[in-house]
C-alpha cells in the first residue's frame, strides 16, 4: 500500500473515513479487477497530492462485503467521495486524474 493511502476494511471504515474530520475519497478495488490495477496509480498520486486535506483509501470489495454491499458497489473500480460521513460524489470504472482533481478541489479547501 503507498504511504498516503489507507488500508480500509468492515472493521475501521467508520472510523477513518464517516468519522473523519477532513473528505475522504474511497477507491472500491478488488485483487482481480485490472481497470483497478490502472487506477492504482491515479489514486497514490491523489494521496500524496492531497496529503494532509484529503483522506485517501482502499477497501478491498472480496475482503470487505459489509462496507461494499452498504454503499451498493456492483462494479469496481468505483470511487466515492465522503464529506462529513456521506457521500459526496462518485465515479464507476476508470477516469483520469482530472476528473478526481475537479471532485477533491471542491472539497479540499484548507
Amino acid at each position: 500500500m503507498a504511504n498516503n493511502v489507507v488500508d480500509l476494511t468492515d472493521g475501521n471504515f467508520e472510523q477513518e473515513i464517516l468519522k473523519s474530520d477532513k473528505p475522504a475519497l474511497v477507491d472500491f478495488t478488488a485483487t482481480w479487477c485490472g481497470p483497478c490495477k490502472m487506477l492504482a496509480p491515479v489514486i497514490e498520486q491523489l494521496a500524496g497530492q492531497y496529503a494532509g486535506k484529503v483522506k485517501v483509501g482502499k477497501l478491498d470489495i472480496d475482503d470487505n462485503k459489509t462496507t461494499a454491499q452498504k454503499y451498493q458497489i456492483r462494479g469496481v473500480p468505483t470511487v466515492l467521495v465522503f464529506h462529513n460521513g456521506r457521500v459526496v460524489d462518485q465515479v464507476v470504472g476508470v477516469a483520469a486524474k482530472a476528473k478526481f482533481d475537479k471532485m477533491l478541489e471542491r472539497f479540499a479547501q484548507s
